[in-house]
């Protein structure tokens, strides 16, 4: 492929799933709030999204589980869903979000869809989906707050505190956190979490997104691939698009995390597909080779960035 060109690149990312078509639209194109919405509402009646929605069983679920097997169980599923933009209130997550909720393990709060004890991730996660989608219950707040109880004093997260006394961030679980917070704090949730979304911001803008706090070395390779989606784990281009969704300014100990992103770019313009993590999938979003869903990502986020470094030049 060939695709020097930025028009001939938005043409084949158009030519994309509904999922893809409707962010380039709104993110790379501008395109008009009419266009965007009506893109968007294809993600629930056609590809990816209409066949991950035909999979959901009459109890509301997928693959019968609510946290397991990985990645087809109701939380993943509903995870990815919500990464293809599948829009705030519909039934089906909805209902799968009821399924979670329902069906959580609660201390102080905190939930667990596995374990006995409240699990930092998993409270995340379902914080997020909750937000997300609309769900409409007062258990929402509790948990926020029980998360903020569990921050700990870096501004970061770790699921294995209170398993194994851990006691700095990790950075898989702040950045499922940050992302539950950023999703609550728009769905207009009565707890105030910007103390916290800040703290845990510097936690991240102290590591330059990706290193070491004790060497500086990246502080693991993995982070230097992106497949979509993520699940539980955190790497380069996840960290860089939380940044642009919360609306703060680029930061300039982002630069290095945003110049390797732009070195993993390929001559042709695209960026590759990853190979995904493994576990159970109910089909592979796209076949090995350019990925439209990880070129959208990255132009995107570059977008944003060089955007701010022009005006901040003038």
């Amino acid at each position: 492929m060939n695709l020097p060109e930025h028009h001939e690149l938005i043409t084949w990312l158009l030519d994309g799933d509904p999922a893809v078509r409707w962010q380039v639209l709104e993110d790379l194109t501008d395109g008009s709030c009419a266009e965007v919405s009506a893109a968007r509402q294809r993600v629930a009646s056609e590809g990816w999204g209409a066949r991950l929605l035909s999979e959901q069983d009459d109890a509301g679920t997928w693959a019968q589980g609510l946290y397991l097997p990985k990645w087809t169980s109701t939380t993943y599923t509903l995870l990815l869903l919500q990464r293809l933009g599948l829009a705030p209130g519909n039934a089906q997550a909805l209902a799968g979000c009821k399924c979670l909720w329902d069906g959580a393990r609660y201390t102080d709060g905190g939930l667990n869809l596995v374990y006995k004890l409240p699990e930092t991730c998993v409270t995340g996660m379902l914080v997020l989906l909750g937000s997300y989608f609309g769900y409409q219950d007062e258990r929402i707040d509790e948990a926020v707050r029980w998360l903020l109880r569990d921050q700990l004093p870096d501004g970061g997260w770790n699921c294995q505190a209170r398993r194994k006394g851990s006691r700095h961030g990790s950075f898989h679980s702040t950045i499922t956190v940050l992302e539950a917070l950023l999703a609550y704090r728009r769905s207009g949730g009565a707890v105030h979490v910007q103390d916290a979304a800040d703290s845990a911001e510097e936690f991240f803008l102290r590591h330059r997104l990706f290193r070491s706090h004790r060497t500086g070395a990246i502080a693991s390779e993995a982070f230097l691939r992106f497949p979509f989606p993520p699940q539980w784990h955190f790497d380069l281009l996840r960290g860089v698009e939380y940044f642009r969704a919360c609306g703060r300014a680029p930061d300039r100990r982002l630069a290095d995390a945003v110049e390797l992103l732009r070195l993993a770019q390929q001559p042709d313009g695209t960026w590759k597909r990853y190979r995904p993590y493994p576990g159970l999938y109910w089909f592979p979003l796209e076949a090995p080779g350019a990925s439209r869903i990880t070129t959208l990502r990255c132009r995107r986020v570059l977008r944003w960035w060089d955007a701010n470094q022009r005006r901040d030049a003038i």
